[in-house]
């Protein structure tokens, strides 16, 4: 892992930009307590979750091939164009129905844009020759897309103390998301990856790409690699939003704000706790790089943060079951930190591993099998939170999460490792 040397020039602080309008997502930190204002049970809300990821999990690898075919800031336009009409269905909801058709073109917007990113970032590193930056260099990026959510947390607070109503706040988030979509077209044209400018060539090129993946993914070894990196952020899809109505126990049992009513007593506490979390979140991101190093090789800290953040939540759950909200909360931050601090270290690990001319859809891969995992983790945690309480189906899920996580631990080799 080499020091961190590449230059903070003008594409750096796009990407960086990039990251920090995208995270400005005002609803994030409300989302589930939305859901619960109507009415749905946890079963209900881990069904819309899970039928998100699964079109995520359908649509990945045919947009991350058609990122590589066509070009990648077209690709990042249409996830935006997905995210607005998302936003303003959401808006609108009112029933079941239309929150499912939201979630539809959510997914549709996460699939045309995670994988697709990624690749611009390490196709510019490999453009500058600064290959051995990728933990450094998509560490920084992303801390800024967590400074974006801990503004973002605020800012949300405010509006929905303000206008005593949820509803607002996914309004506003279209405005950083036209922003993003202008933001994107600017990209030089260099990161668009191998295209083809004449559309009787795309057929073509989907069958190149397509053999180049499956070339990719052809031994064990790179299965198990995905499945590993895939298995925490899945986990962390599924749980993160769990944070809400904990918050919401805990918010309501202190004895502050007594004088407004619940839901404004409610938007401060999640604010305040989501702002400083990702703060926390954007400095574990940044030093992901620096923790690599001290490591001879990536599967090392990768192991441990795995198994680590999975106990952490088995063991906040059995606090949430035990009444002791406040310990579950402070163990179900360090989910959080510890995805941010191994995300970066995860991406360069699998992209190390990958063909080149795929890198796209390989990364795409990878997030759909991010989907897969949340997709059956929300169902199952839904399940369980609406029979047994949420404090139970998280230790419960946690627990069968852990026993596979230790399954798939990485086998350590050298970090110079390339993929033959």
């Amino acid at each position: 892992m080499g020091k961190e040397v590449f230059s903070k020039n003008v594409q750096y602080a796009k990407f960086c930009a990039y990251g920090f309008l995208k995270d400005l997502r005002f609803y994030e930190p409300f989302m589930m307590l939305v859901f619960l204002e109507k009415g749905l049970s946890y079963v209900e809300i881990g069904s819309l979750y899970a039928v998100r990821e699964i079109l995520i999990n359908i649509t990945e690898i045919p947009s991350g091939i058609f990122a590589d075919s066509v070009g990648r800031r077209i690709t990042m336009a249409f996830s935006f164009l997905f995210y607005i009409a998302a936003f303003i269905l959401f808006y609108l909801a009112n029933q079941y129905l239309v929150l499912l058709g939201a979630m539809v073109a959510y997914a549709f917007g996460d699939a045309f844009r995670t994988g697709t990113h990624k690749a611009m970032i390490f196709d510019y590193l490999r453009i500058k020759g600064w290959e051995d930056q990728k933990t450094h260099y998509y560490g920084h990026t992303r801390a800024w897309s967590q400074r974006g959510a801990a503004l973002s947390a605020l800012i949300a607070a405010l509006l929905v103390f303000y206008s005593g109503s949820y509803a607002p706040i996914f309004l506003f988030t279209i405005i950083p998301y036209v922003l993003n979509l202008f933001l994107i077209l600017s990209y030089p044209k260099e990161l668009d990856g191998r295209k083809r400018a004449k559309l009787s060539s795309i057929g073509k090129e989907f069958k190149t790409v397509f053999s180049s993946l499956l070339t990719t993914f052809k031994h064990v070894s790179m299965i198990r690699t995905i499945s590993s990196q895939a298995l925490f952020s899945g986990y962390y899809k599924a749980f993160k939003d769990y944070l809400q109505p904990i918050l919401q126990t805990f918010a309501l049992a202190l004895p502050i704000l007594l004088a407004y009513e619940d839901q404004k007593r409610t938007a401060l506490i999640v604010g305040v706790v989501y702002s400083l979390l990702y703060g926390a979140t954007a400095f574990a991101s940044s030093r992901s790089g620096k923790l690599a190093d001290r490591f001879g090789d990536l599967a090392t800290p990768l192991n441990i943060t795995l198994v680590v953040g999975i106990a952490l939540g088995l063991v906040s759950g059995l606090m949430l079951h035990l009444t002791y909200a406040t310990l579950a909360v402070i163990l179900y931050l360090g989910i959080y930190i510890l995805e941010n601090l191994r995300k970066p270290m995860g991406i360069a690990y699998v992209s190390e591993r990958m063909e080149q001319t795929s890198l796209a859809s390989g990364l795409s891969v990878e997030s759909q099998a991010e989907s897969l995992f949340a997709a059956g983790i929300a169902l199952l945690l839904g399940w369980l939170s609406t029979r047994f309480g949420v404090g139970m189906g998280i230790l419960i899920v946690s627990a069968i999460c852990l026993v596979l996580g230790l399954l798939l631990r990485l086998p350590r080799e050298s970090q110079d490792h390339q993929k033959s």
